[in-house]
């Protein structure tokens, strides 16, 4: 077994611990997100004064699953639940490719972080949401079938 990480780590600890007297140690953390599935409505553009632009949609994506007499055999009833995501993308760039390009029934994948926050209903009630930041989408279809 190699020293070399444990003295890697042991370096990084007396680092973070003597370069402050605050006692503030900083570690490193993870937000990432990725998304496959179905868009369900067309983009829309907002843009609140003072705020920055942003693209919203929202995604589907589908969980399945069989049920019933012996998953082994491949019998048994096939389950499906369907969770929808709020996405908002900030980014200049991928804001206005999302806005153009992404349409509804369109399939997409999506990377980015979720975030957590709270606003003010329409009848002043404090709401919870949850969205997913984009940082990268990758357009998956070419076009939507009309349909007939």
């Amino acid at each position: 077994m190699s020293q070399k990480p444990i003295l890697q780590i042991f370096h990084q600890f007396i680092r973070h611990y003597s370069e402050g007297s605050t006692g503030l140690v900083l570690e490193r953390s993870l937000n990432r997100v990725q998304l496959l599935g179905r868009v369900g409505q067309d983009p829309v553009l907002r843009q609140s004064e003072g705020k920055n632009p942003v693209t919203i949609f929202s995604l589907a994506t589908n969980e399945m699953w069989r049920a019933g007499e012996s998953e082994i055999s491949q019998q048994g009833d096939i389950s499906q639940r369907t969770t929808w995501h709020r996405i908002s993308v900030f980014r200049p760039g991928l804001r206005d490719l999302a806005y153009q390009y992404v349409k509804k029934g369109s399939r997409v994948f999506v990377e980015g972080k979720i975030d957590y926050g709270e606003y003010m209903d329409k009848n002043n009630v404090r709401r919870q949401a949850t969205t997913i930041i984009a940082e990268n989408i990758i357009f998956l279809s070419d076009y939507v079938k009309e349909k007939e």
